[in-house]
């Protein structure tokens, strides 16, 4: 499961980086300067296979390691839910600091909400939960398709606003500036960011909560089902895929609001199923020729996503924005992606080097201390000494 965390990491990485980099992420206009055929295929390929997909793997996972925290908890005669909402308050402060000073489109925040719908219907079985989560998003596609409708009967041309490139340059500018200027930016920002995560990205990642609840109730990951796993691929890739490339088009090449309310509606069902496809890829995978390899790649960064998450973004903001180089707008998303590669890389590097030395990365390790009002191990635990 960390293995699989670490690529779910990489994969949030990859969107990320993408805001970071450029104001006009978004918004339906192409960066001045950074266009071209290259330019405009990364934008594809990240918008169709990466953006809105990984944050799901990474719910689904949190909803599965809650029924862990929950066995583990009850095996120690451990109270459970003060231990599980002082972690949920330790996620919102540091997601809210992340999104005040690096980068506010953090998801800690979101998480450490939806948590507390999780803890409410932790006892719910496991066929129930995957009913509600498909209803969840079944529902929030319905209203999709209707705002689309009317938004259609509104009227209007098409045309982006010129407002929104306006505001689009002087955000570029303001995270150029001083670091008083960025904070002001991010703060700027927050409320159409809070209204993107309300109404687009927390149906889906509650629906994703309670798949990997149902998930960890059945103990799935203890004995995969290879033929369910090739179902999901084939499903998804197929499905999921064609969703995708619709998203994609709207976003980057289709300004009509109707047609893009449409697409995210449809985005809405098509990338979880791309998402699962992506999961069942990477645990045939671990079951493969190389999996021990690919496992020890993946699995240290995973153990420290939390580190690493808010990592990324640190490097990203002294990258891009004027804590450091000021970089945003200059870089071209070719060189945007092979930035997020080697930042990638080099965490997994990085946190394999630290899990020898440590028991955990500096930021579980301090959630770890809040969570338990207890000192965890610094070190690892060494082998016991055998004689011969």
């Amino acid at each position: 499961m960390d293995a699989l965390r670490g690529f779910a990491l990489f994969g949030i990485l990859m969107v990320n980086i993408t805001y970071m980099a450029s104001a006009y992420h978004g918004t339906g206009l192409e960066d001045p300067g950074l266009d071209g055929p290259v330019s405009t295929a990364v934008r594809w390929v990240v918008t169709v296979f990466f953006e809105t997909k990984f944050f799901l793997l990474f719910s689904f996972l949190f909803g599965y390691s809650f029924t862990l925290q929950l066995d583990s908890a009850e095996r120690r005669g451990v109270r459970f839910t003060p231990r599980f909402l002082r972690r949920l308050t330790g996620l919102f402060v540091i997601g809210a600091a992340h999104a005040v000073f690096l980068f506010p489109g953090d998801i800690l925040t979101l998480y450490a909400v939806l948590g507390l719908v999780l803890l409410a219907l932790h006892r719910i079985k496991p066929a129930t939960a995957v009913r509600v989560a498909v209803v969840t998003l079944a529902v929030t596609a319905v209203a999709y398709m209707l705002l689309a409708l009317a938004v259609a009967q509104s009227g209007g041309d098409g045309t982006i606003p010129e407002s929104v490139a306006a505001s689009a340059a002087q955000t570029t500018e303001d995270l150029r500036g001083a670091p008083a200027s960025v904070i002001a930016a991010n703060l700027r920002q927050l409320p159409d960011v809070a209204f993107l995560l309300i109404f687009f990205q927390a149906p889906s990642a509650l629906a994703a909560f309670l798949l990997g609840l149902a998930a960890g109730r059945r103990k799935a990951f203890t004995a995969l089902d290879q033929r369910f796993l090739r179902r999901l691929q084939w499903t998804g890739f197929t499905i999921g895929l064609t969703g995708g490339i619709v998203y994609g088009h709207a976003t980057l090449n289709h300004p009509e609001p109707a047609y893009q309310v449409v697409a995210l509606g449809l985005d809405v069902i098509t990338a979880p199923l791309l998402a699962a496809a992506y999961a069942a890829t990477v645990l045939r995978a671990f079951e493969g020729r190389h999996s021990r390899t690919l496992v020890r790649a993946l699995a240290p960064a995973g153990r420290m996503s939390l580190t690493n998450y808010l990592g990324q973004s640190l490097i990203c903001a002294l990258l891009f924005t004027g804590f450091g180089a000021a970089l945003i707008g200059r870089v071209a998303p070719l060189g945007v992606a092979a930035i997020a590669i080697t930042l990638f890389t080099a965490q997994t590097v990085t946190s394999r080097w630290w899990l020898r030395h440590h028991a955990y990365g500096p930021l579980e390790w301090l959630l770890r201390a809040w969570t338990a009002l207890a000192i965890p191990p610094w070190r690892p635990p060494q082998p016991a000494n055998h004689r011969p």
